[in-house]
């Protein structure tokens, strides 16, 4: 049984590899610090269905915090699948450092954890905001160019380059995934398509920033996930940056149109101004990973988004809150997030 450390355990992403891999025989450790960007009851929900299954252990955790990384009870790890991240390019714009300390800083705590204890297959989640404005679409990822024009994008972008330096000089294999404007169940109630669906289905209006023509390659979370799966056991090569999207460049008006047909009701529309870190357009070549991993995505947009919507509206607006276990190692002083934490759920603390 092979043991895979995935961060961000109890995410959107995440709980999503976990239902993958679980069935596929592997063991998970996950580790979630439960960040307040959203309530930890939506992510407790979603790892609802993995917290009863014996291969599964969910460790609140922070990456920052590297003596409750060094306390981990099994260090025996085959691969780290590493998800945890601050996301959001808006919320970037207004707190730059506190990206830069969990996004890299958090990063090179993982891949020294991998190198101290011989983790030899680290897989990163980075983001197509590296790509930023660049003109040269379909993005591939031989384009050296990049132009990215918000703190999120360039935290993503210089973990990177730390995963180049941990391969080259440690032997760690590292396999950045760029992500493509990733949907479906679960998704982060900040994202558009989360924001857009329940506006509709609640009759409040959509706020559009821009005219409307900007365009995403929207991916379902059920490509993603199979994408990062084939990234797990991949091994020609040790290093490689790969994007992981759907090769279809989708209009904001069109997204808006397709919602409502599924949804059945029409959009309210409010137009706003661009919003500044936003970039006009998204579109992944896939040729590298086709070739690599044999990537091929196979949900149709207007499918997804039918799945979506059934899941939101089935989906209650909160789950009573599991007992997890906190690691605060002897002498460690507690980061902010387990002060939040310790007053809503008793914790046994390590």
């Amino acid at each position: 049984m092979k043991h895979v450390l995935l961060t961000g355990g109890a995410g959107f992403i995440g709980s999503h590899l976990s239902d993958l891999l679980l069935p596929a025989g592997w063991r998970i450790t996950a580790i979630d610090n439960f960040d307040p960007f959203y309530d930890r009851s939506i992510k407790t929900a979603n790892i609802q269905g993995s917290l009863s299954h014996p291969a599964y252990e969910l460790i609140e955790c922070d990456i920052r915090n590297t003596r409750s990384l060094e306390s981990l009870p099994d260090k025996s790890i085959d691969v780290i699948v590493h998800l945890a991240a601050k996301a959001g390019v808006q919320p970037s714009l207004k707190d730059p450092v506190a990206y830069q300390e969990v996004n890299v800083a958090g990063t090179q705590n993982l891949l020294e954890f991998a190198r101290r204890h011989g983790v030899k297959q680290f897989v990163f989640a980075s983001s197509s905001s590296v790509y930023g404005i660049s003109p040269r679409v379909p993005w591939t990822e031989a384009d050296t160019t990049l132009m990215p024009i918000s703190p999120y994008a360039s935290t993503k972008l210089s973990a990177e380059y730390l995963g180049h330096v941990y391969s080259h000089l440690y032997g760690i294999r590292f396999l950045s995934l760029r992500f493509f404007t990733v949907y479906g169940p679960r998704q982060r109630p900040d994202l558009a398509i989360h924001k857009f669906a329940r506006s509709v289905l609640s009759g409040s209006p959509i706020q559009m920033f821009g005219d409307g023509s900007s365009r995403r390659d929207y991916t379902h979370v059920s490509d993603i996930v199979r994408g990062i799966c084939a990234a797990m056991n991949y091994s020609a090569t040790p290093f490689e940056i790969i994007n992981l999207g759907n090769n279809r460049t989708v209009e904001l008006r069109e997204l808006i149109a397709t919602l409502e047909e599924v949804i059945g009701r029409k959009a309210r529309v409010e137009r706003l101004p661009n919003q500044p870190g936003d970039v006009p357009q998204t579109w992944a070549d896939l040729t590298k990973a086709t070739e690599l991993l044999g990537y091929r995505p196979e949900m149709p947009l207007r499918d997804g988004l039918r799945g979506f919507v059934e899941w939101l509206v089935q989906s209650p607006a909160r789950v009573p809150v599991p007992d997890v276990r906190i690691l605060v190692p002897d002498g460690a002083l507690p980061l902010p997030q387990y002060e939040l934490v310790a007053k809503a759920v008793p914790l046994t603390t390590r």
